[in-house]
């Protein structure tokens, strides 16, 4: 049931972001100088993508050691989902993957 949520969170975590992202391409086009100065304009969403940077940082490291653990193959694909798409989707994608994982892993051993 936890992994379900993790799931929701994933796809809510896509789709929010990107209606705002996609509201500023609409207005401004893909012009990262307007991007990057309407992201510093104030101090609070300063700290919002300080924030979310250094959030980013945490994940991979998280991410590496966590795939390592339970086997979870091509983590890289969740590096590339946070690049492309975000921290609010790529970890909650990554969390469920890892649940997915630890059922498996759960489930062998009852088997063994």
């Amino acid at each position: 049931m936890k992994k379900n949520v993790y799931l929701i969170l994933a796809i809510v975590g896509l789709v929010l972001p990107y209606y705002y992202f996609v509201s500023f391409l609409a207005m401004n086009g893909p012009d990262s100088r307007v991007f990057f100065k309407e992201l510093f304009a104030t101090r609070i969403s300063s700290f919002f993508a300080v924030d979310l940077l250094i959030s980013c940082v945490v994940f991979v490291r998280y991410l590496r050691r966590e795939a390592v653990r339970y086997q979870i193959g091509k983590w890289w694909l969740y590096l590339l989902a946070m690049l492309f798409f975000g921290l609010s989707f790529a970890l909650p994608l990554f969390l469920y993957v890892r649940e997915l994982g630890m059922e498996r892993g759960k489930h062998a051993e009852a088997g063994a």
